[in-house]
């Protein structure tokens, strides 16, 4: 299986209200067709409610962790982006460019 696919699966697990998973291999260093070790996250679930950023992140973590390479798995980097309802407005924040990115001409 895909790990997007795992990675959606261990999410819905937070029983998200909006879930937007975004591949972002292609922007970085090292990229071949069908990579997947650079993903963002875009989450906003109920549970988060009341819950400062750090303790989401720590939250999102217990469903992932053996996904990323710390744990074991594929993943590189995991940009994570966490609300609650009444925090969302939409919006899916931009990422920086990497310094290690494929140049195109």
């Amino acid at each position: 299986m895909k790990l997007e696919q795992q990675l959606l699966g261990h999410l819905s697990k937070l029983e998200p209200i909006h879930l937007e998973l975004i591949n972002e291999s292609s922007s970085h260093g090292g990229y071949y067709p069908g990579k997947e070790s650079h993903f963002k996250v875009i989450i906003v679930s109920d549970v988060f409610k009341g819950i400062r950023a750090v303790k989401r992140h720590q939250l999102v973590y217990t469903h992932v962790q053996h996904l990323l390479m710390a744990g074991g798995g594929s993943i590189h980097a995991l940009a994570l982006h966490t609300y609650s309802l009444e925090e969302w407005d939409g919006h899916v924040p931009t990422s920086p460019e990497c310094a290690h990115a494929p140049k195109v001409q």
